[in-house]
């Protein structure tokens, strides 16, 4: 198994668990524990990982001169790229509505948990920022934790080498979860497939298509947004559009085959370099940086998860609600793990913040469907790192034009 690709490994899975639970009911429910010990392994990562990596994010920028220059602008436009996209997430929902005629786990939610959305904005707003981190972490109350987090990124950026100990602590814990969450990912093949076998005897055919509207919904919007927004990025940047995309043909390619942000690295440096002029001060710095801060995919994954696990489980959908969607994409999308199939692991989270324990029986229907939306959301990652690259260098007057305008 070792050789085969974690997505094929996925893949795998979901066709037995299919198989499985067409067949033989009986043998789903055997194997439904393994189900339960995935659900409880991501629910095991989902503080820890939210504490270290939206933390490390905030410290990453070291360096404060380069924060002021490079750094300044770089990080002001992956902010408003993946607010813009996290926009476009929402709204795209709000109009397509996935999840809106089925009822399958419309009764699923407490008393309780149904009255969680109906505070007024003010309220909600309030209620996160935490009394206690300790309580809140106890509680899983995501939103009051990712708030303390970025207290303490900027508190320990703001102090500089004299919490460099502390500092290194948290990259480390950062790759210990991120190793972690490798181990767990690993054995996502197994548990989806467990909890597929479990689902598809109890799926309605409304849910199905529900589940296609909603892929449909992402995939879409992503083509849209980068039709939209980078073109636009350019054009204000007075740079021609048509010859950066065909420069960059190859990391999209490779960015929409592998999904990876990381296998696309190195390519999109070669490429920074020697087609669109990029100085390496610049894309020393803004490339690797993207690869882990701007997902602009994600935040409209994330944005459309949320509208989506809404109208599931038969949840209002108000204005205070609507700005906590946006909220939460553009965080999780700057804070999330770089590794395969996190994107999976930060649903989780969004689906605990929203909706609470209950919401996780949505996690096998996502995880069977990743594999469709992944790739474009990865395009656009990768994409949206080389448009910022760009801009900033043409900005800061360090972009080689000779070598951007040439045909070679």
């Amino acid at each position: 198994m070792k050789k085969i690709k974690l997505g094929t490994q996925i893949l795998i899975g979901i066709a037995l668990g299919l198989l499985i639970g067409f067949i033989s009911p009986k043998a789903a429910s055997v194997i439904s524990p393994l189900g339960d010990i995935f659900l409880n392994l991501l629910k095991m990562l989902i503080v820890p990982l939210v504490f270290f990596s939206i933390t490390n994010g905030v410290i990453m920028m070291q360096d404060a001169k380069q924060l002021r220059s490079v750094g300044g602008r770089i990080i002001l436009f992956y902010v408003v790229s993946s607010l813009v996209a996290a926009v476009f997430g929402t709204v795209a929902a709000l109009i397509t509505k996935p999840g809106s005629n089925a009822t399958d786990f419309a009764n699923i939610l407490t008393e309780e948990a149904g009255k969680a959305v109906e505070f007024n904005f003010i309220k909600n707003v309030v209620s996160w920022f935490p009394t206690n981190i300790v309580e809140a972490m106890a509680n899983a109350n995501m939103l009051q934790i990712i708030i303390f987090c970025i207290f303490l990124g900027v508190a320990l950026l703001a102090l500089g080498d004299r919490v460099s100990t502390i500092k290194k602590l948290i990259a480390q814990g950062n790759d210990v979860m991120l190793k972690i969450t490798e181990y767990v990912i690993a054995f996502s093949p197994v548990g989806i497939c467990a909890l597929m076998a479990k689902l598809v005897s109890t799926i309605s055919g409304a849910m199905m298509k529900e589940v296609i509207i909603f892929v449909l919904t992402i995939d879409v919007v992503i083509v849209i947004y980068g039709l939209i927004w980078y073109p636009l990025m350019l054009k204000m940047a007075k740079l021609n559009v048509p010859r950066f995309f065909k420069k960059i043909s190859e990391p999209m390619i490779v960015a929409f085959t592998t999904t990876s942000s990381a296998a696309t690295l190195p390519v999109s440096i070669s490429v920074a370099r020697d087609k669109l002029g990029c100085p390496e001060k610049v894309y020393g710095f803004t490339l690797p940086l993207g690869n882990t801060a701007n997902m602009n995919g994600a935040a409209i994954q994330f944005s459309v998860i949320a509208v989506f696990a809404s109208y599931l489980f038969g949840l209002p959908i108000t204005a205070s609600s609507l700005f906590q969607f946006i909220f939460l994409a553009l965080i999780l999308s700057i804070g999330a793990a770089g590794v395969k199939g996190a994107g999976i692991v930060m649903s989780t989270i969004i689906i605990s913040t929203l909706i609470g324990e209950e919401g996780l029986v949505l996690i096998p229907i996502l995880a069977a469907i990743w594999p469709t939306i992944d790739p474009f959301a990865t395009l656009a990652n990768n994409v949206g790192d080389l448009v910022g690259t760009t801009v900033v260098s043409k900005q800061m007057g360090l972009l080689n034009e000779e070598i951007y305008n040439s045909d070679n």
